[in-house]
């Protein structure tokens, strides 16, 4: 049971709100530590929010919240059910709720909540973390509380996807089948991603692969996560003059129908920004990539040598971020 009892809301859906509250990264490792924001994109159906509170999901331990200018910070303790070893300390009940409240944050504005806690060592690959969270305004709440997992409803809950730790990938006839294996999200099919090793104290990496639009509407990948880096980015790098330059796409990669684009060392590639683990050779990593038509669609990305090109282990020029 919680130490305290958690406050029970009448639940009034912010019926004219088209955007839901989510959370900012949406992949972790088991047994990592991460840094999550809940982004907030409005109030409570023309108010303005005064509260907000987030429900943390067994499998998440060890929470801490950032205080926030402005807002009063309160956390609601309790008991897990599965103890956690914190650095050979047995944590027994932590951090379940974090309540900002007092705060103003006006329905035309748009504000994010951060927290940072560990994911459990023994949650499996695949598992889904939900976080409920609820704004409380002056004569309501936005509700985003719905743990299906349905994208029908009004109120999904914002969700967090654990991957697995970043283990060996084998060599010879395993590293080219985990190259050819296929990720899908509707008629986006994703092939032949990788990834290069990066020096120990490197701050960015890449990511590489083919994406392929099989439908009949063009679709755009608009943004990229990962476990590994802070902030990941869709960039690319093309010739002006005689100079390589680099930029963010800020309105993200068309991917037209019934075409393949190619992302690759020295074109449009994946950014990982601020890396909190280097890139290591014969290990992966993984990627969330989201389509603003298909959706969502996790890769792993085999790691390759410094200058590996995608070529199921063979080495190439290009530009290597680790450098």
């Amino acid at each position: 049971m919680l130490k305290h009892s958690l406050t029970v809301f009448g639940i009034l859906l912010a019926g004219s709100a088209s955007a839901h509250s989510t959370l900012e990264q949406k992949l972790a490792t088991a047994g990592s530590t991460s840094k999550l924001v809940m982004r907030v994109p409005h109030g409570c159906d023309g108010e303005a929010s005064h509260t907000v509170r987030i429900t943390l999901p067994e499998g998440f331990y060890a929470a801490k919240p950032m205080p926030k200018p402005g807002w009063d910070l309160e956390v609601v303790t309790g008991a897990y059910k599965t103890p956690y070893n914190n650095h050979g300390t047995e944590m027994t009940e932590g951090v379940r709720e974090i309540i900002w409240s007092n705060g103003n944050l006006p329905d035309a504005f748009y504000d994010e909540f951060v927290f940072r806690g560990a994911v459990g060592p023994n949650v499996d690959a695949g598992s889904v973390l939900f976080f409920p969270t609820v704004q409380e305004c002056a004569n309501g709440v936005a509700d985003w509380t719905d743990t299906s997992g349905s994208h029908d409803v009004p109120n999904p809950a914002p969700k967090l996807t654990v991957v697995a730790a970043e283990g060996d990938m084998h060599h010879g006839h395993g590293a080219h089948d985990a190259h050819a294996d296929a990720s899908m999200a509707g008629p986006i099919e994703v092939t032949g991603g990788f990834s290069r090793a990066t020096l120990p104290n490197a701050p960015v990496g890449g990511g590489f692969m083919t994406i392929t639009n099989t439908g009949t509407e063009d679709d755009t990948l608009i943004a990229a996560a990962s476990p590994v880096s802070s902030i990941t980015e869709i960039h690319e790098m093309k010739m002006d003059g005689d100079v390589m330059k680099m930029r963010e796409l800020e309105n993200g990669l068309t991917i037209p129908a019934g075409e393949s684009v190619e992302l690759k060392p020295g074109g449009f590639h994946i950014m990982f920004m601020d890396l909190n683990t280097p890139l290591e050779e014969g290990k992966t990593v993984n990627v969330t990539l989201t389509f603003e038509k298909a959706g969502d669609v996790d890769i792993p990305l085999a790691i390759g040598a410094i200058n590996a090109d995608g070529g199921h282990g063979h080495h190439g020029g290009g530009h290597s971020h680790s450098h």
